[in-house]
């Protein structure tokens, strides 16, 4: 895990700069995504521990079990996991989705959601421009 400049802030991601997303649902260490749910929001899965990477600090990343007996990271205790509508590193579509029963956040460096900010490369309503002058 490291961390990452985004219009959000300084957000986590993983090694390869995909942001990471906690779920709200998720009320301990343990996971409740599953089925359709991990399809939309894979679970971050690892073989070994995960490292604190730059900006990222130590003690914050770890594990938990999954029902199927995968290892999913963590930070500062909560379970991460990507959103499949992030197409390439830097992406924060799921930031203040709301989808299978809870919101989705992306998170500072100390585990804090970072609630600010909009979906970014999202089609968003185009607010009204103002106009100057005399409109010619």
């Amino acid at each position: 895990m490291a961390s990452a400049s985004s219009p959000l802030g300084t957000i986590l991601v993983d090694g390869k700069g995909r942001t990471l997303y906690p779920w709200e649902a998720d009320t301990t260490s343990r996971s409740t995504c599953s089925g359709e749910c991990a399809k939309e929001w894979p679970p971050v899965i690892v073989s070994g521990e995960p490292a604190a990477g730059k900006g990222v600090k130590a003690g914050l990343p770890g594990t938990t079990e999954r029902s199927d007996g995968s290892r999913e990271v963590t930070h500062n205790g909560h379970p991460l996991y990507y959103f499949a509508d992030d197409k390439k590193a830097g992406d924060t579509n799921g930031q203040k989705v709301n989808d299978s029963g809870a919101e989705w956040y992306v998170l500072d460096t100390s585990g804090n959601k970072v609630t600010g900010g909009a979906k970014s490369g999202m089609p968003q309503p185009s607010p009204a421009q103002p106009t100057s002058g005399g409109g010619h």
